[in-house]
């Protein structure tokens, strides 16, 4: 998923997406109609990381990667970027016990 971080100040106009809690700590957002991925929701920080599909005419730089460690083989990105394994992801935004 292409993903741009927005931060939390976030607000959603005409239809409320349906949300999804997948774990503890963030929960997903998705089209009530069609089903379609908006989201993804950090909950102990209030971030949302949304679908670069969803801006319209935006140009971005791609700046990381996550979860490098599931990366199929087969494609390599261009420019150089920060990468995180899954582990790194979930130690570095899960809550603490």
């Amino acid at each position: 998923m292409f993903a741009v971080h927005c931060g939390s100040d976030v607000s959603f106009h005409g239809q409320e997406p349906s949300r999804y809690q997948s774990s503890d700590w963030a929960e997903r957002g998705f089209c009530p109609t069609c089903g379609t991925n908006l989201f993804y929701h950090l909950l102990p920080s209030n971030e949302y990381i949304l679908s670069a599909g969803l801006f319209q005419d935006q140009e971005f730089n791609l700046s990381s990667e996550i979860f490098i460690d599931e990366k199929p083989a087969y494609y390599e990105l261009k420019n150089e970027t920060h990468k995180m394994t899954g582990q790194q992801v979930f130690e570095q935004y899960a809550p603490k016990n």
